[in-house]
């Protein structure tokens, strides 16, 4: 394992603090919890926060800032942050219109979040929810109950975060993401696996001839291993899996992300983003919004992932609204 770092477990905090060193006057942070969140945290609206494994970045904790997250409060490598991490980074943005927790859909990250969601109610905060599970690769896996969340969070992230900074209510949120999550579906490919710092080897074997149809943002298994194809082949297979997954019209406008894992070079990414407008062409879809790059990553992994969102007039507009991250990443 070649990786540039100190004690593994280590790892998070140091890339943490690392982000709030390089923006001290627009974040702040609490170490002992993996807390990142605003410095100029409003208090006239409704707030919003989420937190997986780390090891996706930039999701999630690089996306903390005005129209995004308010907050962010990942777990080590690959795993849900503990119940007290979200609990502290929950009464960190306690406010009288309310909290938002937004959770992909793991059973870690359940667990946690349904724990901490408890004991703040118990505080007197009041919480919204919306589980996101966008993933048409496989309905269950390693860690999930049902879909698993994966990059297509970015668009629910970016929805509540532009609706927030309107004025809309935690019940309003609480609808509007579960409306964008209900048209927003995802699958992935690897081609690669990649190194935790604190395993130290690779979280799974493939072949250099071999390829993971669906695999999950953790490593987790997808539909099936086979042999490598060419990159028209696949993204057929992944265009017509998350297309045929929702009914569409022809005339219908889209949102489209090809989101590298982390190791897959931003040339193949535009090379297979090609390939998916002409898919799009060929079904009648107009894609208003593209986005090409590296969203929800795996550590190294080299693959991709295809997301497709179903746009109406609200939506359209909330993801054109803009929105100050320190580090810009939609």
């Amino acid at each position: 394992m070649k990786k540039f770092m100190n004690d593994p477990a280590n790892f998070v905090k140091e890339m943490i603090e690392g982000i709030y060193l390089a923006n001290p006057d627009k974040l702040k942070c609490v170490p002992e919890y993996n807390i990142l969140y605003r410095a100029d945290m409003p208090k006239d609206k409704v707030l919003i926060m989420q937190g997986s494994g780390s090891g996706h970045e930039p999701a999630h904790i690089m996306c903390v800032g005005k129209g995004f997250l308010d907050a962010a409060c990942p777990g080590n490598v690959f795993a849900a942050p503990p119940m007290d991490y979200v609990l502290e980074c929950t009464k960190i943005l306690k406010n009288d219109k309310g909290v938002l927790h937004l959770i992909n859909n793991y059973q870690g990250d359940r667990m946690a979040w349904d724990m901490a969601k408890e004991m703040a109610e118990a505080e007197g905060i009041k919480i919204g929810v919306v589980i996101i599970d966008d993933d048409v690769s496989v309905n269950n896996s390693t860690y999930t109950v049902g879909r698993r969340g994966v990059a297509g969070n970015f668009f629910i992230i970016k929805a509540v975060g532009a609706a927030a900074e309107k004025g809309a209510s935690l019940d309003e949120l609480v609808e509007l993401g579960k409306k964008v999550n209900g048209v927003t579906r995802s699958m992935g490919i690897a081609l690669t696996s990649c190194i935790p710092p604190a395993k130290g080897s690779p979280i799974f074997d493939i072949g250099d001839d071999e390829m993971e149809v669906g695999v999950g943002i953790h490593g987790e298994p997808g539909r099936r291993r086979e042999k490598i194809k060419s990159a028209n082949e696949i993204v057929t297979e992944m265009f017509d899996a998350v297309y045929g997954d929702l009914p569409h019209e022809k005339g219908e406008r889209v949102a489209v992300m090809v989101n590298g894992l982390g190791g897959t070079p931003i040339s193949e990414l535009y090379l297979l983003y090609g390939e998916v407008a002409k898919k799009c062409q060929e079904k009648g879809l107009v894609i208003a919004k593209n986005y090409v790059g590296n969203y929800c990553t795996s550590l190294e992994m080299a693959g991709f992932s295809l997301t497709l969102v179903k746009l109406d007039k609200e939506l359209e507009g909330l993801l054109n609204d803009p929105a100050e991250i320190p580090i810009r990443v939609f």
